[in-house]
């Protein structure tokens, strides 16, 4: 999870993915269902598999297996183009106003530093860029504008993942994954608190540390 059981208790939305929590967390799940009774909160799944958990929840989305990362981002090229993000925890809290050096590109795939005898990266072209007015310091961008800026960097990456794309990739219709994005982004502000849970679905999947990544940028996107 993003959060503990006391913020899944005060969160106003919560996001519930690689993870059935009403049958296999019902001890847990308790905290769901008080966050409704007494916030008013949305409770979206999204899993391959109709579950108990979707049964009883404001918003069901399918999805194929192993897609997550794709609807993850799909979701964060969503509050960045809808400007539905918490942009003054964005700047002060995140590395996304930080420069990164020229050197550094994605192409084809795959990040600068690729070697392809050995399949590891060389990381040396992600480093920042260093700021010539203040020795040992970085370059920051309190704008986010700069267009090498770690927000714009990933406001690049994502811009692939329109919903089209995501129903292609994920099997999720359009106007589904539109109405989850509406809503998880919906936390994107000072006033609004969400949360997202997962369980072994992410946590033991091939890609589970990118999973988990990639719902990590999404909540620091949302101030969560």
């Amino acid at each position: 999870m993003t959060n503990g059981w006391v913020d899944i208790k005060n969160a106003d939305v919560i996001l519930a993915m690689g993870g059935n929590p009403a049958e296999n967390h019902p001890v847990g799940f308790k905290w769901f269902m008080e966050a409704r009774r007494t916030r008013g909160a949305k409770l979206v799944a999204v899993d391959p598999r109709f579950t108990r958990t979707a049964a009883v929840a404001d918003l069901y989305a399918p999805i194929r297996p192993g897609t997550d990362i794709a609807f993850l981002l799909g979701i964060i090229r969503y509050s960045i183009n809808t400007g539905r993000f918490h942009s003054d925890y964005v700047k002060i809290h995140t590395n996304a106003p930080y420069v990164v050096n020229d050197k550094y590109a994605f192409n084809d795939g795959l990040f600068s530093g690729f070697d392809d005898k050995t399949h590891q990266y060389v990381k040396d072209s992600w480093a920042y860029e260093g700021d010539p007015t203040k020795g040992g310091s970085y370059l920051l961008d309190p704008t986010l504008q700069h267009p090498r800026s770690v927000f714009q960097l990933l406001k690049q990456h994502v811009d692939r993942y329109t919903p089209e794309t995501v129903e292609r990739i994920c099997g999720t219709p359009k106007a589904q994954f539109l109405k989850v994005a509406d809503i998880v982004t919906s936390t994107g502000n000072a006033p609004r608190v969400g949360t997202i849970t997962y369980a072994l679905g992410w946590t033991q999947h091939s890609t589970g540390v990118q999973m988990i990544r990639t719902a990590g940028i999404l909540q620091l996107l949302l101030g969560n």
